[in-house]
C-alpha cells in the first residue's frame, strides 16, 4: 500500500480583515525570501576565498530576522519557514546542476504562501476553512475530502482579478491494481488539434487564446493608456487579469475532460517526449504552442494513467514518427512541414498525423514488452 498525495483546490471568500493579513503574509514571505538570500551571497563574497570558513557559517532562522523586523510577528510564522525550505530547495537543485541560481522574487511573482498542519491549525467545516491567524474563511466547499485523507498543507494563492483560492494538499494511502495494456492508443501532437490519436480521433482543440487574443489587445491598448497606479489603471489592469484568466481556465477545462475521456477509454497510452519550449523557438511557433497547452495536458494525462493503474510511455524525442511508414517501417530522409499527407514507396498513403500516431504506439508497445521482459 503506497502512500500518495491529491490536493484540492477551493474558492475563498475572506473578509476584509482576512484579505489584508494575506496580502501582507505574502509580502513577507517574499521579504524574508529575498532577505536571507541576499544574506547568502553577502556570506558567499566575504568567505569565498576560505571554504573551511564559508563552510563553518550558518544560516539564520526566520525567527533571528523577527528581532530587527517586528511586522513579521503578524503573520503566520509557518508560512515564513515555507519560505526558508524553498530556498534550500532552489540551492540544493543550483549545486546539483537541475536549475539556475535562485532569483530575488518580485511583487510580479506568483502571490500566494504556504502553511502547514501543526496540532489541528487546520479544519474544514461546513463551508468554512480554519487557518493560522486568520480563523474560519468562507470558503465555497464543491466538494467534500474523504476522511481516509489526512491534511498535510495548505497554499493560499491569488490571481491578478482579485480572486483567492486555497489549494489544500492531503496524503492517503491506496492500493492500486496494475491492468494489463490490451487497449493501447497512440498520440501525435497537433498544433491545431493539439493531438491525433492512432485511432485517427483528433481532439478539435478550440484554440482559446486566438479567439480571446483580439479582445485582449483591445483591452491592454486601453491599460498602456491609464495613469499607472491610478485608480482607473488598476481597474483596467483587473479587467486584463480576467480575461487572461478566462482563457486559462477555459485551456485546463478542455485539457482535463480530454485527459480524462483517454485516461477511461485506454489500457496505456504512448506519446512523444517534445522539447515545447525548443519547436517554440526553432519553428516560430511561439503562440500556437503555449496556446495548446501540451505540457499541462501531459501533467494530466500521466497521473490520470498512474492513478488507475495503467501504463503511460513517454517517446524518446529522436524517434523518426512522422518519418517512418507506418506500414512497411520504411523512413524518408526528408518531409517538409508543409507535407501534411504521408506517401510510401510502398504505396501506403495516409494523413501525416494519424501516421505518426501509429508509429508512436507501435513503438509504445515495443518498449512495453522490453520493460516487462526484462
Amino acid at each position: 500500500m503506497a502512500k500518495k498525495n491529491k490536493a484540492f483546490k477551493y474558492r475563498l471568500y475572506p473578509s476584509d480583515e482576512q484579505l489584508l493579513l494575506m496580502k501582507k503574509t505574502v509580502g513577507c514571505v517574499r521579504f524574508i525570501y529575498n532577505k536571507m538570500l541576499n544574506d547568502r551571497i553577502e556570506t558567499y563574497e566575504k568567505f569565498k576565498e576560505d571554504k573551511v570558513q564559508l563552510l563553518k557559517q550558518k544560516h539564520p532562522t526566520p525567527a533571528k530576522y523577527k528581532k530587527d523586523y517586528p511586522f513579521l510577528k503578524e503573520v503566520d510564522s509557518l508560512s515564513l519557514a515555507n519560505a526558508q525550505m524553498n530556498l534550500e530547495k532552489a540551492y540544493k537543485a543550483f549545486f546539483k546542476k537541475n536549475a539556475n541560481f535562485p532569483k530575488f522574487k518580485s511583487k510580479k511573482h506568483r502571490q500566494s504562501y504556504t502553511t502547514n498542519v501543526v496540532n489541528g491549525n487546520i479544519e474544514i467545516l461546513d463551508g468554512h476553512i480554519k487557518l493560522p491567524k486568520l480563523k474560519w474563511v468562507k470558503m465555497k466547499q464543491h466538494r467534500d475530502i474523504a476522511e481516509s485523507h489526512q491534511i498535510k498543507s495548505v497554499t493560499i494563492s491569488m490571481t491578478g482579478s482579485g480572486k483567492v483560492y486555497a489549494s489544500v494538499l492531503t496524503e492517503f494511502e491506496e492500493v492500486t491494481k496494475k491492468i494489463e495494456p490490451n487497449n493501447v492508443v497512440g498520440l501525435d501532437f497537433s498544433m491545431t488539434d493539439l493531438y491525433v490519436t492512432s485511432d485517427g480521433e483528433r481532439a478539435n482543440y478550440p484554440r482559446f487564446y486566438r479567439q480571446s487574443l483580439e479582445k485582449l489587445a483591445k483591452e491592454q491598448r486601453v491599460l498602456s493608456r491609464r495613469k499607472k497606479s491610478s485608480n482607473r489603471w488598476y481597474k483596467q489592469k483587473r479587467k486584463v487579469a480576467k480575461l487572461q484568466e478566462k482563457t486559462a481556465n477555459q485551456r485546463r477545462d478542455f485539457l482535463h475532460k480530454k485527459s480524462y475521456a483517454l485516461a477511461n477509454n485506454y489500457d496505456a497510452i504512448a506519446i512523444e517526449d517534445l522539447d515545447m519550449k525548443g519547436m517554440s523557438k526553432a519553428l516560430n511557433f511561439g503562440k500556437s504552442v503555449s496556446d495548446n497547452g501540451w505540457g499541462m495536458f501531459t501533467t494530466f494525462l500521466k497521473y490520470k494513467f498512474e492513478d488507475r493503474g495503467k501504463l503511460f510511455i513517454k517517446i524518446g524525442s529522436w524517434f523518426p514518427s512522422s518519418k517512418m511508414c507506418s506500414k512497411c517501417g520504411k523512413v524518408k530522409e526528408e518531409l517538409c512541414l508543409s507535407e501534411r499527407t504521408y506517401s510510401c514507396s510502398c504505396g501506403h498513403e495516409s494523413d501525416r498525423d494519424a501516421n505518426a500516431a501509429t508509429n508512436i504506439k507501435s513503438e509504445g508497445k515495443r518498449l512495453f514488452s522490453e520493460a516487462k521482459v526484462s
